[in-house]
């Protein structure tokens, strides 16, 4: 499986840091290493993961909006205490947390945490993309300094 998504490069990123950030437990940093190491543009595929990323933070964010109680506990299965540990996160750092919407286990009941307490939508895309955005790039950054001490 892997060699078939880093066959279709690109396109695989978007799909796959999209669904990294819904409730699916997949993760697409190693798809971006792959894709760097085949020499693929930097600047394209930290935009390309980052985009994707965020909008799968954003299917998060609305199901949390629209979707309520209902969704998240009988379609998305996230237990009270996924739930119960995102609310005292936001209780304690407030909309800020967004900012770590990109951190593994918390990340996405925070962006659906983030919809159930309607935080306004501007500061969640601008928490949650450049969180992101950063995490994205620090990976690149680090994998092309890795392929570049590696060749030297």
């Amino acid at each position: 499986m892997h060699e078939t998504l880093a066959a279709y490069g690109i396109p695989a990123l978007f799909v796959l840091s999209f669904l990294a950030s819904t409730m699916l437990p997949l993760g697409s940093e190693w798809l971006l290493v792959a894709l760097l190491i085949q020499k693929h543009d930097p600047v394209l595929s930290v935009t390309v993961a980052t985009v994707g990323n965020y909008l799968g933070a954003c299917t998060s964010y609305f199901i949390g909006i629209y979707g309520g109680d209902f969704l998240v506990k009988k379609m998305l299965r996230i237990d009270d205490s996924e739930r119960a540990r995102a609310e005292r996160f936001f209780a304690k750092y407030g909309s800020w947390s967004l900012f770590f919407s990109w951190l593994p286990v918390v990340g996405d009941p925070l962006c659906l945490v983030g919809g159930l307490l309607r935080i306004p939508f501007t500061r969640f895309s601008i928490l949650v993309a450049s969180g992101k955005a950063i995490r994205y790039s620090a990976v690149a950054w680090l994998t092309l300094k890795g392929v570049q001490s590696v060749a030297t």
